[in-house]
């Protein structure tokens, strides 16, 4: 074998098995800071100039005022007081303006003497201008419509007539009480309540009297108790309740009257307004538990702190109010959809139609607005009794505190 020159031994760069990774270029840390910087002040430069107060700036003229026109009455008027015309003497109203044309013309004419008429005169010159005067308010007030009631009057009103201009005061009085009704608002009314001077005697005619039995429930007294039946206003109807706590007579306090368990029968108000979310309740009869009952005379019911009626939940019917309005509304709308090339008889029944659905609208969203609220109070709700008249019980078996 023939002698044979040596393989080159090959370098790490040729035997590796993968190419160089890119290279990497960086960036400058104060070439960063700098751009950064720049950016900072170009923004907060911005903003600060955005939040600087704009100066004030001139109204815009809309009109030009300068050359405004005067009126005739002004260019003729004089311009200073020197200008102004010299006034004559005093002349009377009627013949004022012919004297005046009369001396204009050369004319010697001797104006009336015009003033105060003399003291003699001044008094007989007054009583005649004061009966004349009340002779023109007897014959106006005769003729008034307001008394008459037309073009002729007859005797009862002529008195009336004649019986006001003799007491002007009470007219006064009543034309003030038949004004208009002061607002929620008007103070005047409380001022006045406050200021009401009662006219009565100072000393009552009434006098102290005893109870007429020892088992009495005075007014003012009050019975718990609490709903047996629910209420909805809807429809009227009776209610009954269960007193739940026992009352004893108002003048000892000794002896049980009426006890826990006796049922109340009444009925409730089912007339509401617009806005009302309480329910009026009278009671009628009270029935113990032996089977005894007594008339209760329509005494009111009142919630658990003393205010009147009962409140518990209310039902506007905003619901079907509102879809009455958008049925209104979508029908009336789907009416006016038309083309303008409909011939006459097409838009006029549209017309016609578009009227009666309107009106058909109108109608369903004033009936639903006219229907009252519905209140609901449930059963167990706490209630009170107030007592307006005295009741006379006998004792409950004889049970005394």
């Amino acid at each position: 074998m023939s002698a044979a020159a040596k393989p080159t031994p090959m370098g790490a760069a040729e035997l590796r098995l993968r190419g160089d990774p890119p290279r990497v270029t960086r960036l400058s840390r104060k070439a960063l800071a700098v751009v950064a910087l720049a950016a900072t002040a170009g923004i907060g430069g911005a903003l600060i100039y955005a939040l600087q107060p704009s100066g004030p700036k001139s109204p815009t003229e809309l009109y030009a005022t300068d050359n405004r026109a005067t009126t005739d009455s002004l260019v003729e008027a004089p311009k200073d007081y020197s200008q102004v015309p010299k006034l004559g003497p005093p002349l009377p109203g009627d013949l004022g303006r012919p004297i005046l044309s009369a001396q204009q013309r050369g004319v010697d004419v001797a104006p009336p003497p015009m003033g105060a008429p003399s003291p003699a005169g001044n008094g007989a010159d007054a009583a005649q201008a004061a009966r004349e005067h009340l002779r023109q308010e007897r014959d106006s007030a005769r003729t008034s419509k307001m008394f008459a009631g037309g073009e002729s009057a007859s005797a009862s009103d002529a008195m009336a007539a004649q019986a006001s201009l003799r007491q002007p005061a009470v007219a006064d009085t009543v034309a003030a009480s038949a004004g208009p009704a002061p607002s929620g608002g008007d103070q005047g009314a409380k001022r006045n309540f406050l200021r009401a001077v009662d006219e009565g005697p100072t000393e009552s005619s009434h006098r102290v009297v005893p109870p007429s039995s020892p088992y009495i429930v005075q007014a003012g007294s009050i019975i718990p108790a609490a709903l047996i039946t629910g209420i909805r206003s809807d429809l009227p109807g009776m209610i009954t309740a269960q007193v739940t706590q026992n009352v004893y007579d108002s003048v000892s306090g000794r002896h049980l009257l009426v006890p826990q368990g006796s049922r109340l029968i009444g009925e409730y108000d089912s007339q509401v307004s617009f806005g009302q979310n309480r329910v009026l309740l009278a009671w009628d009869r009270l029935i113990l538990p032996d089977g005894r009952s007594i008339q209760l005379d329509r005494l009111p019911g009142a919630d658990a702190v003393g205010r009147a009626g009962l409140q518990d939940r209310v039902n506007q019917h905003w619901g079907g109010m509102l879809r009455a309005a958008l049925i209104s509304t979508l029908l009336s709308v789907g009416t006016e959809v038309g083309s303008s090339d409909d011939n006459d008889l097409v838009r006029a029944l549209r017309q016609g139609t578009s009227e009666t659905i309107d009106r058909t609208g109108q109608d369903l969203v004033r009936r639903q607005m006219s229907v009252q609220p519905t209140l609901t109070i449930r059963p167990g709700f706490q209630l009170r009794v107030i007592v307006t008249r005295d009741i006379v019980v006998a004792p409950w078996g004889g049970e005394t505190k």
